[in-house]
């Protein structure tokens, strides 16, 4: 059982001073109206869908960073590599119908519906996000456990890893466009099979009690958050067992700077930056500095998958 996650952000905030998901769009609405009333050419903001969520016990008490925020400051490579590309050029993204192929060594190897993969609830996991550009948020992610889809999908013995893709669709996604690519396409990540299993790695489907939006990674993506965050692959049509380490992109392009694991770890830095501190997102107009914990602060938690690893070479 994971124990209970502590903050090292400031004073531990419990889960009741959160606002609730249905205060923080309330509040959003009375802002469009007010607006209309004062002559605002814009029309009120349409009724948000929701997902049915439950609280997990595996949420850090952190309040999370403000909804906008997280769906506006994406590295999304596919819609361009400005911070803001994303929110602006994601809209073109078609994401239903969608299927994910699961392959490689299962027992039930198949093209699977979105719609077959989902449970009917879905956990709040609010995980801190660390960037490897050394900035934070703290997400309230909806989703499940990536291991109860290896298991109704069988794992075959013998696998060792666990291989992610993500789609190719130029037409839709205007980064893929050009003679010049930023990163090598399909974009690829992979885990090994026991950080796969670990009950923090979840596939999410939706962020802050609703729907994924495209931005962020819909309609499904990855989520291993004492890990970088490119390393939460976004979008996914394609998840194989193998037992070989499969390839990654941002290794791919740059091998000296992004390893494997990607793990968070404060004592190697990047070799163009350091990676002792980083700024949380949403705290102020400056954001504030606070220092990078081992894992993110899930050091508990996982540090054992890597017992013995030199985590220097290993990075």
């Amino acid at each position: 059982m994971v124990s209970a996650i502590k903050s090292a952000f400031g004073a531990r905030i419990a889960p009741s001073e959160i606002t609730p998901r249905d205060v923080f769009f309330n509040r959003r609405q009375v802002l469009s109206a007010s607006a209309a009333l004062l002559g605002a050419s814009a029309l009120p903001a349409p009724a948000m869908a929701s997902l049915s969520t439950v609280p997990s016990k595996y949420s850090t008490d952190e309040k999370p960073t403000p909804f906008d925020l997280v769906k506006s400051h994406n590295n999304y490579y596919e819609f361009g590599t400005g911070k803001s590309d994303p929110v602006a050029n994601a809209h073109t993204l078609t994401t239903k119908p969608w299927t994910v192929k699961i392959d490689g060594m299962v027992e039930k190897p198949a093209e699977y519906a979105f719609e077959d993969i989902i449970p009917a609830t879905l956990e709040e996991r609010i995980y801190w996000f660390r960037c490897v550009e050394a900035w934070s948020m703290v997400v309230p992610w909806n989703g499940f456990p990536l291991a109860d889809l290896l298991n109704k999908v069988g794992v075959q013995s013998g696998a060792k890893y666990v291989a992610f893709e993500t789609l190719v669709r130029p037409e839709e996604m205007p980064g893929q466009k050009g003679f010049f690519q930023p990163l090598p396409w399909p974009y690829v990540e992979g885990l090994r099979l026991d950080e796969a299993m670990h009950p923090l790695t979840i596939l999410a489907t939706g962020v802050y009690g609703e729907p994924m939006p495209n931005q962020n990674g819909a309609p499904i993506r990855l989520v291993v958050p004492w890990k970088y965050g490119f390393k939460s692959i976004k979008s996914i049509v394609r998840i194989s067992l193998t037992d070989k380490e499969p390839p990654t992109t941002w290794n791919i392009a740059n091998a000296r700077e992004y390893g494997f694991y990607s793990n968070v770890n404060p004592e190697v830095d990047h070799p163009r930056w350091s990676q002792a501190t980083e700024r949380v997102l949403g705290q102020g107009l400056i954001p504030k500095r606070a220092q990078t914990r081992m894992f993110n602060g899930y050091t508990e938690e996982v540090a054992g998958l890597y017992a013995g690893m030199d985590l220097r070479a290993n990075y």
